[in-house]
């Protein structure tokens, strides 16, 4: 009887959005991408869409949680690289903790390109911060990332 009202009572809390989530759910196009519970409050009754616009909101509020995210999506990606291209030009230098978080996130196979050929960009310089701006800034204007 105990086991049938635990499953009951989880079920219930998973459908109030009482529990939090840490990943997309299965059959999802970016359920490979996770993050930390502890980080990001994530309702367990919010749809995949509206939980990929609240992490990107958070990534853009505080960009260092990026580094909590197990496989990014392209659209997190691109509020980091958005960071990324701000900073650039207020301060003229180059965020190297921000660059450094996207490279790292390209160590997983998983993490898919939010940028066509930013994993060979990043594979091809080793990891270089500034062959990866190089690369970015090279891009056309209608991906909407760094001009270098």
């Amino acid at each position: 009887m105990f086991p049938i009202l635990t499953d009951a009572w989880r079920w219930l809390n998973r459908v109030c959005g009482f529990d939090t989530v840490d990943s997309f759910p299965p059959g999802h196009p970016y359920a490979r991408t996770h993050w930390n519970g502890a980080y990001f409050d994530i309702a367990s009754d919010l749809t995949p869409e509206q939980i990929e616009h609240s992490i990107c909101e958070r990534i853009s509020n505080t960009p260092s949680i990026f580094v909590y995210i197990g496989n990014p999506t392209p659209a997190m990606q691109r509020a980091l690289l958005s960071l990324i291209e701000a900073r650039m030009r207020r301060s003229g230098g180059v965020p190297a903790e921000l660059l450094a978080m996207l490279i790292n996130a390209y160590r997983s196979p998983y993490t898919l390109d939010a940028v066509p050929g930013l994993r060979a960009a990043i594979v091809q310089s080793d990891g270089d911060a500034q062959q990866v701006l190089n690369f970015l800034g090279a891009m056309p204007a209608a991906f909407n990332v760094i001009e270098a």
